[in-house]
Formats: structure tokens, C-alpha cells, sequence
């Protein structure tokens, strides 16, 4: 390692990001864990955060929340905010800050606010980076999981594989188990057809085209969704021959993961949910509409099958893969 762990008993992690960003993190954070066994690991992210971070509690020890940075399109910067979150991360004293945010055209000069005695991530051509070695040109190709991997070689730590997790709790378990859902295990498929932003989601229509399909087949749906994708999940359903259980803003997302994790089939926007998916080798569909399918689909391309819709716009071979997925599976 270029730090030796004598060296690193405090590390900090900046990754300010939604649910499928973090957990494709998770396989160089795993790396880094194993590096540094004996390190305090502080989380630094988005408020929502704090619960991966209860949840990943092998991998991270504590929590900061982040209140924003301009240029940073997540959430609204607050100048006072960041004043008081600055001084909290500087008195930590961190002897590793690491920057697993993105190239860091944006924010490596932030970073080395935080004050750690050494930091390192990734850099861009023509922008700041201190120049102390531990900053690895951003490698803008490959999955997103393996470019985080990437930067753990950089820094001389070995790869712990690349498969993702999602850990469950006893509460994810209550939760589940308060829904009182009429479903067995490995006899209903979930379809999840929302997404942060609306350019990112199937059309409705095709999501109950399937849905039908998975019912005459004799497999139950389950419709997932937050309560703000309640609107999207009644439009499948009114585009539906058959019927369906309709989940959405009903659960916790523990409560989703173990629904997805028990199920026969995903169906669902390229989000972050089909990542829960991937981590339980739960077999799915997923539907790339950013065009970035080979930095964000699931590795694993046998058990998943992730179509390009902004390169192959066909409704057919969606369904298809579908028939192929479902046989498998009944």
C-alpha cells in the first residue's frame, strides 16, 4: 500500500451521491476495509446517506452529512451550512481523505479543506489536484463499480472482487413482514418503472405489456415505488389487462429488497434498484435510458439483461428477453 495502515487510523470517504452510486462504491470500499481493518471509516454524503451507512456498518463507522458545494447539482448549497460542516470535518483530524466523488474538476480543492493529513481520488487534466501521488487520472471507461476499484490498485490496495451487497436487517425483515403481502417466494416478479428523472423512465405502457405477459404465466406482479412514483406506478396499472399488488410508497427500502430479493424477476428502470437486484443475483430486466448502459447495468449479463433503449428502441426484443427470463423461472 502507498500508506501504510500504521499511518491511517481515520479515514474519510466523500461520495455525495444517490443509492445506485453508492452501492457500486461498495466493492472499493470493501477493498479499502479490508486494507484498513483497523480504521475509523467516516461516511460523508448525502443526508439520506446515513442509513447505508447504518446499514454497511462492516464497512463504514460513522456518518457526516454534506450540505453542498457549488457546482454540484444534488442538493441546494448552503453557504452557513458548509461553514459549520467544514469546521465539524476539520476537527475529525482524518488521516486519509478520500475522494470517490468523480474526476474532481469540482471539488478536490474542497476536499483539501477537510484538512486530513493525506488526501487522494481522482483527477482531470487541466484542473486541480495536489500533487502528492495519490491521485489517479480519472478513468472515464468502464463500469462504474470498476473504476472505484481502479482507484483502490492506484493506491496499492488488492481488489476484494466486484460483486455488490446489500445487507438486511431485522427491521427490513418487520417491515416486510407487516405488509402482509399474499405472495410466495420465487412466484411473483417486481416491476419497478420509476426514476429520479423522467427522461430516465420506460414508458408505461411497456411495463404493463409485461407485467400481463408475467401474470398469464402464473406469476403474481409487484409493483414497487416510492410514494413520489405513485403516479407512475397507477399509470402502469391502468394500462394493465390483469390485476396487480400495488406497493408503491407503501415500503421501506429494506422492506423492496427483500421483495426483490425472494422474487422470480426484476423489471426496471436502469436505477437503483436493479443494483439491489445485482447484489441478490435476483434475475432482471433492466432498461438503460441514458445510454450509459455499460457503466451501470449489472456485470453479471447472464443472470441480467440490460438493453440499450436509446440505441435499439424495440419493444420486441425487450419482450423477448423477458419470455427467455420468465422460462427460466417457472
Amino acid at each position: 500500500m502507498k500508506l501504510a495502515s500504521s499511518e491511517i487510523k481515520k479515514i474519510a470517504i466523500f461520495r455525495a451521491l444517490q443509492l445506485g452510486d453508492m452501492l457500486c462504491s461498495i466493492p472499493g470500499i470493501k477493498a479499502l476495509r479490508h486494507a484498513y481493518p483497523n480504521a475509523h471509516i467516516t461516511l460523508i454524503g448525502l443526508p439520506w446517506a446515513k442509513s447505508l451507512m447504518e446499514r454497511f456498518g462492516d464497512y463504514f463507522d460513522s456518518f457526516i452529512h454534506f450540505p453542498g458545494y457549488p457546482g454540484l447539482p444534488e442538493q441546494k448549497f448552503d453557504p452557513a451550512a458548509f461553514t459549520d460542516f467544514l469546521s465539524k470535518v476539520q476537527k475529525e483530524k482524518f488521516d486519509l481523505a478520500i475522494q470517490m466523488q468523480g474526476d474532481g474538476s469540482i471539488i478536490n480543492p474542497m476536499v483539501e479543506l477537510f484538512g486530513a493529513k493525506y488526501i487522494a481520488g481522482y483527477s482531470k487534466e487541466g484542473h486541480y489536484a495536489p500533487n502528492n501521488g495519490l491521485f489517479m487520472p480519472y478513468p472515464d471507461y468502464g463500469h462504474e463499480i470498476e473504476r472505484h476499484i481502479l482507484l483502490m490498485e492506484f493506491l496499492g490496495i488488492e481488489s476484494q472482487g466486484t460483486d455488490l451487497e446489500f445487507p438486511l436487517t431485522d427491521n427490513d425483515l418487520q417491515n416486510f413482514n407487516n405488509l402482509n403481502l399474499p405472495i410466495q417466494p420465487q412466484k411473483y416478479v417486481c416491476i419497478h418503472p420509476g426514476s429520479r428523472g423522467a427522461w430516465r423512465q420506460w414508458p408505461v405502457k411497456y411495463f404493463a405489456a409485461l407485467a400481463d405477459y408475467c401474470v398469464e404465466q402464473e406469476l403474481k406482479v409487484i409493483l414497487t415505488g416510492t410514494k413520489e412514483e405513485e403516479a407512475i406506478v397507477n399509470k402502469v396499472i391502468q394500462h394493465m389487462r390483469h390485476g396487480a399488488i400495488n406497493t408503491a410508497g407503501k415500503t421501506s427500502l429494506g422492506a423492496v429488497a427483500l421483495l426483490i430479493k425472494n422474487s422470480a424477476m426484476l423489471i426496471s428502470n436502469c436505477t437503483g434498484i436493479s443494483h439491489i437486484a445485482s447484489a441478490f443475483k435476483t434475475p432482471s430486466i433492466v432498461i438503460s435510458m441514458d445510454g450509459d448502459p455499460q457503466r451501470w447495468g449489472p456485470l453479471d449479463k447472464r443472470v441480467h439483461r440490460t438493453i440499450n433503449w436509446l440505441q435499439s428502441p424495440d419493444f420486441h426484443s425487450v419482450f423477448r428477453e423477458t419470455v427467455e427470463v420468465v422460462s427460466m423461472a417457472v
